[in-house]
């Protein structure tokens, strides 16, 4: 009888499967029972024309084919290369680092989800003749790592797990998510299945693995992974793996927080250690509970966002401020408990600007794990870290032309400092050292129009603003389609005109930001009284009509920020923001003077002016500053203060655009002269 049931599962998932394809969501909370929002399917969206519609052009035409080349060319990436060997395709060596199989699935992620989007038969072509050969690179029992695979094919053994710093869940978490995006975008089960027994492989392994050998899964990318395959395959054996994986989180002798495993996961308080690691452990946490609604679990992930949000995050939503920091945070009595942390959050307020590290990866997590908070509960504020995140340190992580790519995304680069820092402050084709942030920056790039909309029970949620149509169906079925024109985020002005909907009353959310104030909602001319209060979603219900016209206007000022006085790097400074985009200085624009003798006086206004940088349409911000004449600091610690000073006009550009005319100077923060 149990195998009976069993088998009946089985072929009754392989129906629901074949039923569902093509009609789920990049992270698929249609049917989760603890969220507020649900994802709307891949395809719902088409960007037409601004902001988003500009940057998913390029990773069409350049991004998702030049990521393709560099990991399918030996001579460049040896990924691809080692899955033919892993396979028997062909003889060599493992090259490359330990993550290289996972940087080759988000590449394959990025491809599958431009094809959701664009229905170009070339990318299914592409992607087909890679999935026959990692699945021939796959054991029997499912384990796939081809660092592993290769030494077992020439020592005949089958160890596994044995490195405390291996990246085989890692890799095997993120071949979970590609499996996931391309049966969605392409109704195929290809990739799903080899995923599946990687799956059902760990599944089985952490049924009897011991705490310690269970520890050897560093970055937790699985978690994610685990429950994606879950949503899509309904195999309670993976919810249940993903319960257990929380579980034994610190649940050992010797952790450490560069793998946060220091203190189980349900008992910790602050934010600490590798902040990649940590907000992908923090997003799979929020997928966990969208599907348990265990309260324990959402109570730690709000003391965590809380401590990152109020502490810990750049003024660009960057995270993971030093690149070798300790942890908890260095203070302590006792030696035994400050640890020696890579790319760490750092202590409370410590966030400096020349070294601050904010590797590319830990601020895509950050968007992961705000983007579940989210759609758990509907607050806006989710919505504007992960705004904020995607127009500042993600897309610094890229080139405007997508071809080159900043490993960390400093808030100030001088070439005078009297140190070599370890990566590169110029975008380069291909890091070498490690190469895991450029395909996680283009498949982000990629997948952005899946976080534009969500759907309730009661409507439609609007959480990112572009130009773009949408046709989707509300929770009941309804179809909703709309146009939305705007030149957002450099205007905050928003038309929503209605294409289809259904003669039945429901609410449209439209997102107010943080950043604005006096926000004013309009329909078909006239001034709706409806309460758009910034960092919430105003409701608007009604009855909507074909070629019903909704304008949302947002006033959009360059404001001066200054930060908590804590933060000693940026005392007495202040950075320029307009709307959800961060500005900076940047030597190109100064040219024969130091943008570090720069001052701006506090009663500067700063007016938005277009500029072209790189074939990019943008505005960049005019004011006035104050120039200290310059002076000779080699060999000078101190000196007395000379108040000579010019007024000059300074241009500003947004901070993701920086390094783009060439290599040049930079900085966020500036001194004030009040």
């Amino acid at each position: 009888m149990n195998a009976l049931k069993i088998n009946l599962f089985i072929v009754l998932s392989v129906i629901s499967l074949c039923i569902n394809a093509q009609d789920k969501a990049l992270v698929n909370t249609s049917n989760s029972p603890y969220t507020k929002l649900r994802s709307i399917n891949m395809a719902d969206v088409t960007w037409t024309k601004g902001f988003w519609a500009d940057r998913f052009k390029v990773a069409t035409e350049t991004m998702v084919p030049n990521m393709w080349a560099i990991y399918n060319d030996p001579k460049i990436s040896h990924a691809f290369k080692n899955f033919e060997i892993a396979a028997g395709l062909d003889t060599g060596s493992h090259s490359g680092p330990s993550f290289h199989d996972g940087d080759y699935y988000k590449t394959l992620e990025a491809v599958a989800s431009l094809y959701a989007s664009t229905k170009n038969p070339k990318l299914n072509e592409m992607m087909d003749k890679a999935i026959q050969v990692i699945g021939k690179s796959q054991r029997e029992d499912g384990y796939i790592y081809t660092k592993a695979m290769i030494d077992q094919r020439k020592t005949g053994t089958k160890n596994q797990f044995q490195d405390r710093l291996s990246f085989e869940s890692y890799n095997i978490g993120h071949l979970m998510t590609a499996g996931c995006i391309h049966y969605r975008a392409t109704g195929k089960t290809t990739l799903l299945n080899i995923a599946k027994k990687a799956t059902d492989y760990l599944y089985h392994f952490y049924k009897s693995a011991s705490p310690t050998l269970a520890r050897n899964a560093i970055c937790p990318s699985h978690y994610m992974g685990v429950v994606e395959m879950y949503r899509t395959t309904k195999d309670p054996r993976y919810l249940e793996l993903a319960k257990h994986l929380i579980a034994i989180k610190g649940k050992i002798d010797d952790g450490t927080d560069d793998n946060q495993d220091r203190i189980p996961f349900l008992l910790q308080t602050k934010a600490m250690g590798h902040a990649v690691r940590a907000n992908y452990l923090y997003a799979g946490v929020a997928d966990l509970y969208a599907e348990t609604g265990k309260d324990s679990l959402l109570n730690t992930l709000n003391l965590m966002w809380d401590d990152v949000n109020q502490h810990k995050m750049y003024i660009t939503g960057g995270c993971g401020s030093l690149y070798d920091g300790t942890s908890p945070d260095g203070t302590s009595y006792n030696p035994a408990d400050v640890q020696k942390i890579h790319q760490a959050f750092g202590r409370d307020y410590q966030l400096p600007n020349f070294t601050a590290h904010n590797e590319t990866c830990a601020n895509i997590g950050n968007v992961l794990w705000n983007w579940r908070m989210l759609q758990i509960t509907g607050d806006a504020k989710y919505a504007d870290v992960m705004e904020l995140a995607l127009h500042n340190s993600v897309l610094s992580g890229i080139s405007l032309d997508g071809k080159n790519f900043l490993y960390t995304n400093p808030l100030a680069q001088s070439d005078n400092l009297p140190f070599k820092q370890r990566w590169s402050k110029d975008r380069v084709a291909y890091i070498s050292l490690s190469n895991c942030c450029p395909p996680n920056v283009v498949r982000t790039i990629a997948e952005v129009s899946n976080y534009a909309y969500c759907i309730s029970d009661k409507g439609l949620w609007i959480n990112l603003y572009g130009g773009n149509n949408l046709s989707t169906k509300l929770t009941d079925g309804t179809k909703v389609s709309l146009a939305e024109e705007t030149n957002y985020p450099w205007n905050g002005k928003i038309k929503i005109n209605i294409k289809e909907t259904a003669n039945k009353a429901y609410s449209l959310f439209l997102r107010i930001p943080g950043w604005t104030h006096d926000a004013q909602i309009s329909i078909n001319g006239k001034i709706e009284n409806v309460k758009a209060i910034a960092g919430t979603y105003a409701e608007i219900n009604r009855i909507w009509k074909k070629n019903d016209v909704v304008e949302l206007n947002l006033p959009m000022d360059a404001l001066l920020i200054e930060a908590n006085p804590l933060v000693e790097e940026n005392r007495n400074q202040v950075a320029v923001k307009r709307g959800p985009i961060v500005y900076c200085l940047e030597s190109t624009d100064l040219p024969g003077k130091s943008i570090f003798n720069a001052f701006i006086p506090i009663a500067t206004k700063f007016e938005a002016e277009p500029i072209n940088i790189d074939g990019a349409e943008m505005m960049s911000l005019i004011g006035n500053a104050k120039i200290v004449e310059p002076k000779n600091w080699k060999n000078v610690l101190y000196r007395p203060i000379d108040n000579q000073n010019t007024e000059t006009e300074i241009k500003l550009v947004p901070y993701f655009a920086w390094g783009n005319r060439g290599h040049s100077e930079m900085s966020v923060w500036l001194p004030v002269s009040r």
